[in-house]
């Protein structure tokens, strides 16, 4: 689908914000075992903490603070508790549930070998697909994207994703929920 006259020119993300418990650590991890530039850090005023980006590709950042008055990680509400093949997708309305990073569709299963090789824990291969389920074991033409997920050092579930199929008129289709149609949870 092509949009010829849009609202807003949009060139891609230019940073998603992260919050992390201890920037050495998240440095070794994004630049040291995903190979990510560190390409701008920043000490914020007061000592309130810290600021630093990574060049995730396309001209695109992740971004990380280091807060000193952080709240501890809450797995379940801020981002989901563990990977999604193992059932675990829930987080709170507001958080940032996962980020997926664009990975050439020939170097996919390389990378997860890689990741492997490193000790990150990393899901099954998901091949999204419009079935029931959600998800086919083989890639066939109604796979639109095939991913897998695992987490940072802080639990932020992040993903390798490459897209299997360019996108139709047909792809949307929906009708979209609305609040009233959330299930409510009560802390018990």
């Amino acid at each position: 689908m092509n949009n010829s006259d849009p609202k807003f020119e949009f060139r891609g993300i230019n940073h998603l914000a992260l919050v992390c418990s201890d920037m050495r650590r998240t440095i070794d991890f994004y630049s040291g075992v995903l190979g990510m530039p560190l390409v701008k850090t920043l000490d914020l005023p007061d000592g309130l903490g810290q600021h630093f980006f990574f060049d995730c590709g396309g001209g695109n950042t992740l971004a990380f603070f280091w807060l000193a008055d952080s709240p501890d990680a809450a797995p379940g509400i801020a981002a989901p508790k563990g990977l999604p093949d193992q059932g675990e997708l829930a987080s709170a309305v507001g958080s940032m549930n996962h980020v997926a990073f664009a990975v050439p569709p020939e170097k996919f299963d390389e990378y997860r070998s890689r990741l492997k090789a490193e000790g990150i824990a990393v899901s099954r291969v998901l091949n999204h697909d419009d079935s029931p389920a959600g998800v086919s074991r083989e890639v066939h033409a109604g796979t639109f994207v095939r991913s897998f997920y695992f987490q940072d050092p802080d639990g932020a579930l992040l993903e390798f994703a490459c897209w299997t199929r360019e996108f139709t008129e047909d792809d949307v289709r929906h009708e979209p929920k609305t609040a009233a149609d959330r299930r409510a949870t009560s802390v018990r």
